[in-house]
């Protein structure tokens, strides 16, 4: 079946209350720029300090993945403007398109639902929103059923390994996993230690291994390593916390 026409949800059409500015969020300028959201929000967060403007300032949020409050920015024209000065000149005209509309949307007079017409167009409206909804369930299908697979596969990885499946620096990922309670340093343990609890869901596991010292004495090492069931979990909860960081 093709797909439905593109065409911007109604939920991106906020009307600014009387004497309240204007705001764009960081998940439309996402949506609009074809970028992923937790690098708009990384976006956002350089531009905020170089301007010298506290981050919570422009701080909002958004229902997610099963009706979670995640984290957003709200930004008015100005800095969102300013954001968007370092993207591809296609981009700034689709962010600067979008914001000639939803000046436009602000002054018009607000709809008559005793009207006709006006009930037909949101009719319309909330079928073109339901055929892009389901169109965006059905893009998600398959990367659900791949986190599906990969958490019924069989082995581990190291957690350098994991940060490298994960498209991240380690060092972005160890500290996620010690601040989140999966790891922790241990005292006369030169190695990371999974927290009870993880090992007990199946998320990490130890191994151990016998390395063998130049002078021919053995050391018997135990490694920390992430679970396929680990992996999955990881790939789901690093989004946005720690890629919008």
């Amino acid at each position: 079946m093709a797909a439905p026409t593109r065409r911007e949800p109604l939920a991106f059409l906020p009307i600014a209350a009387d004497g309240a500015p204007q705001t764009m969020s960081s998940v439309e300028i996402a949506h609009l720029t074809g970028k992923r959201h937790d690098h708009v929000m990384r976006d956002i967060k350089v531009m905020l300090d170089e301007l010298q403007t506290p981050a919570p300032n422009f701080g909002g949020s958004y229902l997610g993945a099963n009706r979670k409050q995640l984290p957003c920015f709200n930004l008015p024209r100005r800095e969102c403007l300013i954001l968007v000065s370092g993207y591809s000149v296609e981009l700034r005209a689709k962010i600067i398109d979008r914001w000639e509309e939803l000046e436009q949307a602000s002054r018009r007079p607000p709809m008559d639902l005793n009207n006709p017409a006006h009930l037909r167009l949101l009719l319309a409206n909330y079928v073109n929103d339901k055929m892009e909804m389901q169109a965006q369930i059905a893009d998600l299908t398959p990367k659900a059923y791949a986190l599906d697979r990969i958490a019924t596969a069989e082995g581990s990885l190291c957690i350098t390994d994991t940060a490298k499946t994960l498209q991240l620096q380690p060092k972005v990922l160890f500290a996620f996993l010690r601040s989140h309670r999966w790891i922790y340093g241990r005292v006369g343990n030169a190695g990371d230690v999974a927290y009870q609890d993880k090992l007990a869901s199946g998320l990490l596991e130890h191994k151990t291994n016998m390395v063998h010292r130049s002078d021919g004495s053995e050391k018997v090492v135990t490694q920390c390593r992430v679970t396929p069931k680990g992996l999955a979990r990881l790939a789901k909860e690093l989004e946005p916390s720690v890629r919008a960081a």
